[in-house]
């Protein structure tokens, strides 16, 4: 496991990605609950409760990412950031060599 707490460099880049990465994962959210309540194949009530668990499966993976961020939970933080694509590949290599293999292993890579 990695038991290392993230630079001092790092850690201010990470607070400088946060807003933009929970941005683009609200942002895909909403295009999401939007596609789900404009289905015209459903009923109304169906789209709600669609809408809702969707809504609830979505927060989860907000909590996981974003929530409880501290130079302990960094590294976990950034690489569920990662795993859910809000992170690109250019933002992560602004990171040290030693967060970019840490996040590696968090990933399983």
């Amino acid at each position: 496991m990695v038991e290392r707490r993230i630079s001092e460099a790092d850690w201010k880049r990470l607070g400088r990605l946060k807003p933009v990465a929970l941005d683009r994962f609200c942002q895909r959210v909403l295009a999401e609950v939007a596609r789900v309540a404009a289905d015209p194949a459903k009923g109304s009530h169906d789209r709600y409760l669609e809408v809702f668990r969707l809504v609830q499966e979505r927060d989860a993976e907000l909590t996981s990412a974003f929530d409880d961020l501290r130079r302990s939970t960094a590294m976990f933080r950034l690489a569920r950031m990662r795993a859910l694509g809000v992170v690109t590949d250019q933002e992560l290599g602004e990171f040290d060599a030693e967060t970019r293999e840490a996040i590696a292993v968090l990933l399983g890579l």
